[in-house]
């Protein structure tokens, strides 16, 4: 099987691997810009393409391309034009010339969340206590919990069988294994008097105040004790065990061990056998008088734990015809149910005291999305699953988003250490260095919900632009100004596709077909120009069958790749089962190929539209939201449930200070076809076109039949987009066919040396690294921008706009190549600055 090279820009600086197919960057078919007239655009030949090795859709050859043709759609890197992006808004202005990523830094992405907020990386620092918590601990050695903590109340009150209520309070609380000092008990002074007496009298006899009273006098009994010489553990006092009284010595010989039975053999193992004779003393265990009223009962429970700061546990005692006593002891700090696997009391706080899951702040570089959270799953010991993110970022550039994580009993302390590596480095390190393999997670906090799909406003971006040249004065101010009034056209970018010489959307198709067979094979396919360990274990599967090597050569990173050949293993090498192999990768990542498919055919029909009516203006058969949800999308600047499932499209703004809501099904929006007589109330920027699916409307006219050509020669029924697999259903959206950026603002620099930054990362700033450097006198000029977009628009789109040029990555890496400023690499730039950042980020 024979395919060319998609070469992927994060090993640009790694000449071993470079691909020696390079686009010749003076090739001006690979501009994007048809120099003839439009109304002479050759339409192709709907001619089959035969060829089985063929990695794009049917369907492209609809395709108005001229490169897209059976003969080559196996045999070239994948162009805009093979995903249906050609057409621009400003033909009429010239361009300006400049390189797109050339540097991880000049490519900056901050997610902008729910509540219109900039996403950055606010502190380094572990999570500091909150005030909550400093005052329930010890001034000595306060519990550290972070701000934002949401903590349910620390009394925690569990039903133990109908009515009865079990109330407990840790004593003591540690999190990652490092104990914090114990809840202070009350002096005698302080908590024994008439007030204490008074409060207990209704419900207690004298004895038992008087037995309550000695028994705080005398202080916590000792523990559960283990008879076990090899692993003596600790009482109360902080004495071994085997120096306490408490503790039984075994008098037994060697030759009556066999005649031990599986109960005492438990107890010999420091199982759930004997207790200290203490444990058992009848002196520990003190009883109320019966009581009927359960809201009396309840009323003790709390008195008790207010009247000894959590230093006494209570229980309900089973009822009787009188009524229920309430028993008062020691707290056993965490014997009993939810302190199981061996765990020694108080190693953490329990589960439900804190909100169920953890949001924090993520900075990737040079990482897709999947790709730093597969990383974070192995750093954290966590399912990759139990991750959720608002939207997926850029690879090649350094992007900052929440990110929320389902914690089990994970405290935000196990998190921020397990993250910076403590332990096998210093606290002092982990905040004077960059984060490893170029991620970097701050911020964190308790949070009710997760996150979503679809939960944020947008993206804010800072881009720079190398080696920027005009063809005439004013050029920048002009094509900058037409970007600012007349926006962009709003394809899915290249990145929608992928970097690698198989397109996501071919994957996606297969899948929409239930090809699940295919579906793998496209996934597993060899790959040229991938890193040699990739290539090595693709081989090790397709030719050789071994399935240990593969899985060995192969990196965490390929996420997709490995999730299918762990799921092989699991079957004992079977591969029949395709489906369930590709159940096993990430659903996120599965529906990101559908999507991909779902995109491919948005961007072909609004080239078409764009082609045929311009872009000036809406014009009959056009589509447009009913007029009060234009004025929302309008406000939001999103498009509604761009391409999601009905699931991923919930909005749960404000989720973490209310109770996750009841998910609502998904309601088609209300949408208008445009006729003669009201096209002209609506503007160029109102006009919205489908993402195929379910329960959307199609436009008018040839458009709409163009959509069902698209899905008709790609083997698709336009009229049926259920799917026996439920998440591989189609549920059609809208999108607005124009973008205008907002906050747009730009401004020229000098520079000489490439590697030498002209942006910052958030994680730098907090470093304290040097700011970027400003050369007056540089040999070369670049175009900063500073813009915000809605979701899911693609940054490199409006750029597009601009520079009139390719953004595939292998074009951008050829003009970066042939720039000038490549002589001059390293001349001027530091320890500090981007070219050791991004070696920071390599494997």
């Amino acid at each position: 099987m024979s395919t060319t090279t998609i070469r992927d820009r994060d090993d640009d600086d790694d000449a071993q691997f470079r691909s020696p197919k390079r686009v010749k960057v003076e090739d001006p078919s690979l501009t994007g810009v048809d120099e003839t007239n439009e109304a002479s655009t050759t339409t192709s030949t709907d001619t089959s393409c035969t060829d089985p090795s063929c990695i794009l859709p049917p369907s492209h050859v609809l395709l108005r391309n001229r490169l897209s043709s059976p003969s080559s759609c196996t045999t070239r890197q994948l162009l805009e034009s093979d995903v249906g992006i050609t057409e621009y808004v400003s033909r009429d202005v010239p361009p300006i010339c400049g390189i797109i990523k050339q540097r991880f830094t000049d490519f900056l992405v901050f997610e902008v969340d729910q509540d219109h907020q900039v996403v950055h990386l606010k502190t380094l620092d572990k999570p500091p206590s909150s005030k909550k918590d400093q005052k329930r601990l010890s001034q000595d050695a306060p519990a550290e919990v972070p701000l934002e903590t949401e903590a349910l109340p620390s009394m925690m009150a569990e039903k133990d069988s109908g009515e009865n209520v079990k109330i407990t309070e840790s004593s003591q609380i540690t999190h990652g294994g490092s104990s914090v000092s114990r809840v202070p008990l009350p002096s005698d002074h302080e908590a024994w008097g008439d007030a204490v007496v008074s409060s207990l009298s209704p419900y207690f006899s004298d004895e038992s105040i008087a037995q309550l009273r000695k028994t705080f006098l005398e202080g916590p009994e000792p523990g559960r004790v283990s008879d076990n010489k090899d692993s003596p553990q600790l009482d109360n006092g902080g004495v071994s065990a085997e120096q306490t009284p408490s503790s039984e010595q075994p008098t037994e010989g060697k030759q009556d061990r066999n005649r031990h039975t599986r109960a005492e053999r438990g107890k010999k193992r420091g199982g759930r056998g004997e207790l200290s004779k203490s444990d058992t003393a009848g002196h520990c265990k003190i009883f109320s008088n019966p009581i009927s009223s359960k809201s009396d009962r309840t009323a003790v429970h709390l008195k008790v734990r207010e009247l000894f700061r959590g230093g006494f546990e209570t229980e309900t005692e089973a009822p009787s015809d009188q009524g229920s006593r309430i028993i008062v002891m020691w707290s056993r700090q965490g014997r009993g149910r939810g302190n199981g696997g061996g765990q020694t009391a108080g190693t953490r706080p329990a589960r439900g005291e804190f909100p169920p899951y953890i949001h924090f702040t993520m900075q990737k570089t040079n990482r897709d999305t999947q790709d730093a959270l597969a990383y974070l799953s192995r750093t954290l010991h966590v399912n990759v699953k139990d991750f959720g993110v608002a939207g997926t970022k850029d690879k090649r550039g350094v992007t900052v988003q929440r990110v929320s994580l389902r914690r089990g009993n994970k405290t935000v302390e196990d998190i921020w250490r397990a993250s910076n590596q403590i332990g096998r480095r210093s606290v002092q390190d982990s905040v004077s260095q960059r984060g490893d393999h170029g991620i970097r997670i701050t911020d964190m906090c308790y949070r009710k919900a997760g996150l979503e799909l679809g939960m944020l406003k947008g993206n804010e971006f800072v881009i720079t632009l190398r080696s920027l040249q005009a063809d005439a004065p004013g050029s920048v101010e002009r094509v900058m100004d037409s970007l600012k009034h007349k926006g962009f056209i709003n394809y899915y970018g290249m990145q929608r596709f992928g970097t690698a010489a198989v397109p996501t959307h071919t994957i996606g198709l297969a899948l929409l077909k239930s090809d699940w067979h295919k579906a793998v094979s496209l996934i597993l396919q060899v790959r040229p120009g991938e890193h040699p360990d990739v290539i090595q274990a693709r081989q090790a599967w397709l030719v050789d069958r071994d399935l240990d090597r593969a899985l060995s050569l192969m990196p965490r990173r390929v996420v997709a790749e490995r999730c299918i050949l762990e799921s092989y293993k699991k079957q004992g090498g079977e591969t029949r089962n395709a489906l369930g192999a590709l159940s096993t990768i990430p659903r996120n990542l599965r529906l990101m190929y559908i999507h991909a498919y779902q995109s491919y055919v948005w961007n072909a029909v609004v080239s078409e539209r764009i082609r045929i009516y311009g872009c000036e203006k809406a014009v009959p058969g056009d589509l447009v939201f009913e007029e009060e949800i234009a004025r929302k999308s309008d406000d939001g600047d999103e498009e509604m449930n761009d391409g999601m499932m009905p699931e991923e499209a919930t909005d749960q703004q404000g989720a973490q200070h209310l109770p996750p809501k009841k998910k609502q099904p998904w309601v088609p929006p209300k949408i208008v076809t445009l006729t003669a007589e009201n096209a002209y109330k609506y503007s160029i920027f109102d006009v919205v076109m489908p993402l195929s699916g379910r329960d959307v409307a199609y436009p008018g006219g040839s458009l709409g039949e163009r959509y069902r050509e698209f899905l008709k020669k790609d083997g698709l029924d336009p009229d049926n987009f259920l799917r026996k697999q439920k998440e591989y259903t189609l549920n059609g959206s809208y999108r607005k066919i124009l973008q205008l950026p907002k906050n747009l603002s730009w401004s020229t620099l000098r520079y000489t040396d490439p590697d030498v930054a002209l942006a910052q990362a958030d994680e730098d700033k907090l470093l304290g690294f040097d700011p970027p450097r400003v050369v007056e006198d540089g040999k070369f000029l670049a175009l900063q921008l500073n813009l915000t977009l809605g979701t899911a628009a693609y940054a490199t789109m409006a750029l597009r706009e601009l520079t009139k040029t390719e953004t595939s990555s292998h074009f951008q890496t050829g003009l970066t190549q042939a720039s000038e400023d490549q002589q001059f690499r390293g001349t001027m730039a530091t320890g500090q600055d981007v070219s050791s950042y991004e070696q920071d980020a390599e494997d």
